[in-house]
Protein backbone atom coordinates (compact mmCIF):
# COMPACT_ATOMS: atom_id res chain seq x y z
CA UNK A 1 0.00 0.00 0.00
CA UNK A 2 1.61 3.11 -1.11
CA UNK A 3 1.67 5.99 1.43
CA UNK A 4 1.54 9.54 -0.04
CA UNK A 5 4.55 11.76 1.12
CA UNK A 6 5.05 15.03 -0.22
CA UNK A 7 8.07 15.22 -2.70
CA UNK A 8 10.93 17.47 -1.94
CA UNK A 9 14.08 18.46 -4.28
CA UNK A 10 16.04 15.43 -2.54
CA UNK A 11 13.22 12.81 -2.35
CA UNK A 12 12.53 11.70 -6.05
CA UNK A 13 10.28 8.73 -5.72
CA UNK A 14 7.48 8.17 -3.23
CA UNK A 15 8.44 5.79 0.23
CA UNK A 16 6.61 2.85 0.33
CA UNK A 17 5.46 1.20 3.11
CA UNK A 18 6.86 -2.02 3.83
CA UNK A 19 4.52 -4.95 5.82
CA UNK A 20 5.78 -7.75 7.87
CA UNK A 21 5.14 -11.11 6.26
CA UNK A 22 4.85 -13.90 8.22
CA UNK A 23 6.66 -17.19 7.02
CA UNK A 24 5.01 -20.27 7.03
CA UNK A 25 6.75 -23.11 7.68
CA UNK A 26 5.74 -26.54 5.47
CA UNK A 27 4.11 -29.21 7.14
CA UNK A 28 2.38 -26.43 9.46
CA UNK A 29 5.81 -27.03 12.04
CA UNK A 30 6.08 -24.80 15.10
CA UNK A 31 9.52 -23.53 15.80
CA UNK A 32 10.77 -23.66 19.47
CA UNK A 33 12.01 -20.22 20.88
CA UNK A 34 15.13 -21.03 22.57
CA UNK A 35 16.10 -18.57 25.58
CA UNK A 36 19.07 -16.61 24.31
CA UNK A 37 21.92 -15.68 26.24
CA UNK A 38 22.76 -12.42 27.30
CA UNK A 39 26.61 -11.30 25.63
CA UNK A 40 28.90 -11.19 28.74
CA UNK A 41 30.30 -7.33 29.06
CA UNK A 42 34.07 -7.41 30.53
CA UNK A 43 34.88 -3.99 30.47
CA UNK A 44 31.92 -1.67 30.17
CA UNK A 45 32.57 1.43 28.20
CA UNK A 46 30.57 4.35 28.79
CA UNK A 47 29.64 6.94 26.14
CA UNK A 48 31.55 9.93 26.25
CA UNK A 49 30.14 13.06 28.02
CA UNK A 50 30.04 16.45 26.59
CA UNK A 51 30.09 19.08 29.56
CA UNK A 52 29.35 22.26 29.14
CA UNK A 53 31.86 25.10 30.40
CA UNK A 54 29.28 25.64 33.57
CA UNK A 55 29.35 21.96 34.79
CA UNK A 56 33.47 21.76 34.01
CA UNK A 57 33.75 24.45 36.66
CA UNK A 58 31.51 22.97 38.45
CA UNK A 59 33.27 18.81 38.88
CA UNK A 60 36.55 20.55 39.87
CA UNK A 61 37.40 20.93 43.26
CA UNK A 62 39.11 23.00 45.38
CA UNK A 63 42.75 23.58 43.89
CA UNK A 64 45.69 21.54 45.61
CA UNK A 65 49.27 22.32 45.44
CA UNK A 66 51.28 19.66 43.76
CA UNK A 67 54.13 19.38 46.11
CA UNK A 68 55.50 16.49 47.46
CA UNK A 69 57.92 17.85 50.41
CA UNK A 70 60.43 15.19 51.87
CA UNK A 71 60.16 17.61 54.91
CA UNK A 72 58.12 20.80 55.82
CA UNK A 73 59.72 23.39 53.99
CA UNK A 74 60.80 25.95 56.75
CA UNK A 75 64.41 27.85 57.22
CA UNK A 76 66.56 25.40 59.65
CA UNK A 77 68.65 28.84 60.27
CA UNK A 78 67.55 31.93 59.75
CA UNK A 79 70.89 34.05 58.26
CA UNK A 80 71.17 37.36 58.86
CA UNK A 81 73.86 40.16 57.03
CA UNK A 82 77.16 40.18 59.49
CA UNK A 83 76.20 36.79 60.81
CA UNK A 84 79.49 34.56 61.47
CA UNK A 85 78.93 30.99 59.78
CA UNK A 86 81.29 28.05 59.32
CA UNK A 87 81.62 26.69 55.65
CA UNK A 88 82.74 23.34 54.53
CA UNK A 89 84.77 23.68 51.17
CA UNK A 90 88.11 24.39 49.81
CA UNK A 91 90.49 26.61 50.99
CA UNK A 92 93.93 27.56 52.22
CA UNK A 93 95.52 26.62 55.28
CA UNK A 94 99.11 27.63 55.85
CA UNK A 95 99.45 27.69 52.57
CA UNK A 96 97.82 24.34 51.57
CA UNK A 97 94.98 23.47 50.15
CA UNK A 98 92.10 21.72 52.61
CA UNK A 99 88.83 20.28 52.52
CA UNK A 100 87.05 21.46 55.68
CA UNK A 101 85.18 24.02 57.86
CA UNK A 102 86.41 27.32 57.68
CA UNK A 103 84.85 30.30 59.47
CA UNK A 104 83.25 33.52 57.27
CA UNK A 105 80.90 36.39 57.26
CA UNK A 106 77.26 36.47 55.27
CA UNK A 107 77.69 39.49 53.13
CA UNK A 108 74.23 38.53 51.77
CA UNK A 109 70.75 36.37 52.05
CA UNK A 110 67.86 36.13 49.48
CA UNK A 111 65.02 34.29 49.57
CA UNK A 112 66.63 30.97 48.67
CA UNK A 113 70.84 31.63 48.58
CA UNK A 114 72.78 32.89 51.30
CA UNK A 115 76.56 34.60 50.43
CA UNK A 116 79.96 34.13 52.44
CA UNK A 117 83.01 36.02 52.00
CA UNK A 118 86.07 35.22 53.71
CA UNK A 119 89.57 36.49 54.99
CA UNK A 120 91.42 33.72 53.25
CA UNK A 121 91.30 32.12 49.53
CA UNK A 122 88.90 29.70 48.61
CA UNK A 123 88.33 27.05 45.86
CA UNK A 124 85.83 26.07 43.85
CA UNK A 125 85.29 22.50 43.46
CA UNK A 126 86.85 21.56 40.04
CA UNK A 127 89.97 23.61 41.56
CA UNK A 128 89.79 27.42 40.73
CA UNK A 129 90.08 30.24 43.02
CA UNK A 130 87.95 32.20 43.83
CA UNK A 131 88.77 35.93 43.40
CA UNK A 132 86.50 38.06 45.60
CA UNK A 133 86.67 34.90 48.15
CA UNK A 134 82.55 34.62 48.21
CA UNK A 135 80.51 31.37 48.02
CA UNK A 136 77.05 31.08 47.47
CA UNK A 137 75.45 28.32 49.28
CA UNK A 138 71.36 27.73 49.33
CA UNK A 139 69.56 28.14 52.43
CA UNK A 140 68.89 24.25 53.53
CA UNK A 141 72.34 23.53 52.45
CA UNK A 142 74.52 20.56 54.61
CA UNK A 143 77.76 22.41 53.85
CA UNK A 144 77.00 25.79 55.93
CA UNK A 145 76.13 26.09 59.81
CA UNK A 146 76.15 29.38 62.43
CA UNK A 147 78.26 29.37 64.75
CA UNK A 148 77.45 29.38 68.44
CA UNK A 149 77.57 33.26 70.26
CA UNK A 150 80.38 33.37 72.38
CA UNK A 151 80.51 35.13 75.53
CA UNK A 152 80.35 38.74 75.95
CA UNK A 153 84.26 38.57 77.32
CA UNK A 154 85.46 37.44 74.43
CA UNK A 155 83.83 39.39 71.52
CA UNK A 156 86.12 42.29 70.56
CA UNK A 157 84.40 45.95 69.73
CA UNK A 158 84.81 47.54 66.52
CA UNK A 159 87.11 50.65 66.44
CA UNK A 160 85.29 53.50 64.76
CA UNK A 161 88.29 55.06 62.23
Amino acid sequence: MPVKTKKTKVQSKPKKVVEAKSVAKPNGAQTQVSPVEPARVVNRISPPRSLTKVDQRKSKGPRVPQYAFMKAPGITHDFEVGDTVEVYCDHEKNKERVRGWIRGIVVQVDNKMVAVQFRSNVFLTDGWMVPDRILWYPLNSEHIRPIAKRSGKREKAIPDY
